[in-house]
């Protein structure tokens, strides 16, 4: 019987199921998110030993279904659920959930550690320092190598997924990679697409200084076209705001993906995007600091709007 992990296509996500892998050797991997979960789970076919789903957020609206299915799943397999994102308010909870507010790549190497050697738990600290998760656990295995190369190997690995995009091929052959604790410069074409990634962010900077809008308490950009997360972390610099968002029209689904930043002050973003998305159509969430929302094209000015007023209370 194969084992099968679904996992976050983001640093943390990667190297989550990279240390899963290592661990259960020959899975197949598959990247999803909190909308697509479910669908990726009903289409499941055969049987799997292991299905291991990492840093994946339990949806609002589908949690029950999403449930009921890994209860059913669970009856031919070993399930294993593990999340660091915050709760749907009706609570979420299951002998195969394991909920911690770490890295889901930290909670990958203490879930599984006893089939994992040791110097896999580089791969958790570069996923914790792409997920700015750095906990006391993760500072203290930090001590057994040279903190500057971990920094570097970060963020060749960091910039490289960003360059790669939806290229999914690209990060499963990361994923296999680093399964084998390969360090991330050695990856073949990952140092080149992360100098690449490094460029191209010099460009976006640019670009977002000059198309930021700013609200009251929030400053946006729409259509960069690239580096959703970086996008609004520089619109809240140019915008001296307190949240940055960055908006991408995905027009086969007639829909706005934002990626959104908190950069100073108080804010719940999850708690506020949950509430929020919703009264315009969509669907939104992630942690107090960084959260993301799928807004209907038709309704991206008022969700903002509103969203900047909410900030505002």
């Amino acid at each position: 019987m194969s084992s099968i992990i679904f996992t976050h296509g983001d640093s943390d996500g990667i190297c989550a199921g990279a240390i899963v892998k290592s661990a259960l050797p020959g899975s197949t991997v598959f990247f999803t998110s909190p909308v697509g979960i479910l669908g990726e789970l009903n289409s499941l076919t055969g049987n799997h030993e292991n299905i291991v789903i990492c840093d994946i957020a339990v949806d609002e609206k589908s949690f029950r279904q999403l449930k009921e299915r890994l209860n059913e799943l669970s009856e031919i397999s070993k399930i294993t659920f593990m999340d660091h994102h915050p709760l749907p308010e009706a609570g979420f909870n299951a002998p195969w959930f394991y909920h911690n507010n770490c890295s889901s790549s930290e909670q990958a190497y203490r879930i599984f550690q006893k089939k994992l050697d040791r110097d896999v738990r580089s791969v958790a600290i570069y996923g914790a320092m792409g997920d700015f998760n750095e906990t006391e656990v993760i500072k203290r295995w930090m001590r057994d190598w040279d903190k500057r190369t971990l920094y570097f190997y970060a963020g060749v690995l960091i910039q490289g997924i960003t360059y790669a995009g939806r290229d999914y091929d690209f990060k499963r052959r990361i994923v296999d990679a680093l399964s084998e604790d390969i360090p991330p410069p050695w990856i073949d074409g990952l140092l080149d697409a992360a100098l690449i990634a490094s460029q191209k962010e010099e460009d976006i900077k640019l670009m977002v200084r000059q198309k930021v809008v700013k609200l009251n308490n929030l400053a946006y950009v729409i259509d960069i076209n690239g580096y959703l997360s970086k996008c609004a972390i520089y619109a809240a610099a140019y915008g001296d705001a307190r949240v940055g968002i960055s908006c991408e029209h995905r027009s086969h689904k007639h829909v706005y993906d934002l990626s959104i930043r908190l950069r100073k002050g108080e804010a719940d973003l999850n708690l506020l995007l949950r509430r929020i998305a919703p009264e315009h159509g969509g669907t939104g969430g992630g942690h107090p600091f960084a959260g993301g929302a799928r807004i209907p094209e038709k309704k991206l000015k008022a969700f903002l709007f509103d969203l900047d007023d909410a900030l505002g209370r």
